[in-house]
């Protein structure tokens, strides 16, 4: 008899015990969102690096100095026939 009451003992310290470790909803939402913190800052990063790059590219410059030519170029015809 002592030893079916030990075994009961043990299984309720055990379900106690499982039942603490486990994570309470509140928790999991916070962790959650934790993560989505953690993917939203990495996108960033990623998108941050993606348009520096672009931005530093050889065909991007030299497009922005072609526009630039361009630009220059029509401002001085329109001066020329304004005068």
């Amino acid at each position: 008899m002592r030893l079916y009451l030990a075994v009961a003992v043990l299984m309720l310290a055990f379900v106690a015990y499982t039942e603490a470790q486990e994570e309470t909803i509140e928790q999991k939402f916070a962790a959650f969102r934790n993560q989505m913190a953690e993917i939203g800052k990495s996108l960033t990063e990623k998108a941050k690096t993606t348009l520096d790059q672009i931005q530093t590219s050889d065909l991007a410059i030299k497009s922005k100095n072609w526009f630039q030519e361009q630009f220059e170029s029509l401002k001085t015809k329109v001066g020329e026939i304004s005068q």
